[in-house]
Parts: C-alpha cells; structure tokens; sequence
C-alpha cells in the first residue's frame, strides 16, 4: 500500500479513523474526509506521525450536488485514487412506527445514495487508470434485518445489492470490489444513531460497548484488502446469527424477536 492514494470517507471517528491509522502504518497517500474538520485534522496529526502524505478533504457526503466539485478538487491534489473506502453512514434507534418517512430518507440519502453517487464519480479515472479498488463497509445489518434498525438495515441491504452488482460488472476492468460487514465495533455508531424525532440516540449499547474494537477491525479490512477479498465479516460472536439466518431459519426467527437495541 506505500505510496498507494486512499481517499477515506468517515475518517473523523470509529472505524474510519482506525483504518486512516493502519493505512499511514503502511506508507499511503491517504485522503481524510468528514464534517468534522478539527477532528480530521486531529487524526492526520496521528497519521503524519507514519507516512509523509496525509490530505483533509472536509465535505458532507449528504450534499451530493456538491460531491462533483470535492471529488475534482481530490483529484488535482492527488492525480489519481488507488483506494475508495466508502465507511461514512449513520445508524438508527427507533421502531417502524414511530419513525417518520423524513428519517428513513435521511438514512437513505447517506448511507446508500452518497456512496453510490461518490462511487459513480470516482469510477471514470479507475475505469481510465484500468485499476482501482472500492470497498464499501456496510454491516451484518446488511445480512438479515432486526428490530430498531429498519432504515439503517435497508439501507445496508441495499449497499450489498449495489456493489455485489458493480463487482461483477468490472470484472474485467481490473477494478476490484470489497464489501465489508462489521459485527458489534466498538465504536460511536449507537451514539450517534438517529432516533425518532430526530436526535440522537447518546447511548452506547452494550453490545457496541463489549465489541471488536475498532484497530482489530480495521488490521482485518487492510488484511482483506491487501488479499483481494471479495466480502469481509468482521466482529465477534454475532457473526454467527448471520448463519445461523443461513442454515437455521426457525431458531433466527425466534432469536430475533429478543433484541432490544
């Protein structure tokens, strides 16, 4: 990876910030973007401390009218991206009913249009360069759906169709596709999941609490990128309801019916 461009969306906090760091263990060019400017430039202090190279790119990824112009902007700085890491997105805290379509949309807009649109205009230069990797971190919420996430679980089944799609398309363009979908990180995620009427959720769910943390996380998804992984489970022991969704439809049924939060 030294040497290599990699434009990380959601790179203030969480999982995004771990891979900036295990991405600057590795001598890449590295590309850091989110709303938060103080923190980014909080994290390529961080990152500086083991690669020369390290950008800020502040910019709302909700915004995708604007996208065009962060993305031309990008890539005057950089000449080219090697590494899109779609990792920005939001969760979700509040049942079916109690949550108005304004919320849904709002999920939707941010963790499945924002990337697709930051996607299609990334793609052109790979598609011109003939290489390139996207990896897009959607979630095990991606493999099955459970209460109090109905947005949030949409929007990352849709992530899955997407890019599964996009991956055989470029099949033959020598532009490689990862999906990756975390378990239980220990991270903000639950902190700052949209609630209700808006808000924040400003909780940290147990199972977020007791997680992977987000370094191990992000050690895995370098290691999956580096070996050309076409998709990454990453997490601990919820991992495992999404086989048995698989295999043990009966008892997933029940299993889900149980969870709280």
């Amino acid at each position: 990876m030294k040497n290599k461009v990699v434009w990380i969306t959601g790179a203030s906090s969480g999982i995004g910030e771990a891979l900036a760091y295990a991405f600057a263990n590795e001598g890449a060019f590295l590309i850091l973007s989110a709303r938060n400017n103080d923190k980014l430039q909080q994290v390529k202090a961080k990152c500086l401390e083991n690669t020369s190279k390290c950008w800020v790119k502040t910019m709302d990824l909700s915004d995708v009218n604007q996208l065009e112009f962060d993305v031309e902007e990008v890539l005057k700085q950089t000449g080219k991206i090697d590494l899109l890491i779609n990792n920005a997105g939001r969760s979700q805290r509040s049942l079916a009913k109690e949550t108005p379509l304004e919320n849904d949309r709002k999920i939707m807009e941010l963790n499945f249009f924002s990337v697709v649109a930051l996607t299609k205009l990334v793609l052109p230069q790979m598609l011109k360069n003939k290489s390139g990797h996207i990896v897009v971190v959607s979630s095990i919420s991606g493999k099955f759906g459970f209460p109090w996430r109905t947005a949030y679980s949409a929007s990352k089944h849709a992530i899955q169709g997407y890019f599964e799609s996009l991956r055989a398309e470029l099949s033959h363009d020598n532009i490689k596709v990862t999906i990756v979908s975390p378990g239980r990180i220990r991270t903000n995620i639950s902190i700052n999941a949209l609630i209700e009427n808006g808000d924040s959720y400003n909780k940290m769910d147990d199972g977020q609490l007791n997680g992977m943390s987000a370094r191990d996380c992000a050690i895995k998804i370098v290691r999956a990128i580096k070996k050309d992984k076409k998709e990454l489970l990453v997490g601990k022991k919820e991992l495992t309801m999404v086989y048995i969704r698989k295999f043990f439809p009966a008892l997933f049924y029940k299993l889900v019916t149980r969870i709280s939060n």
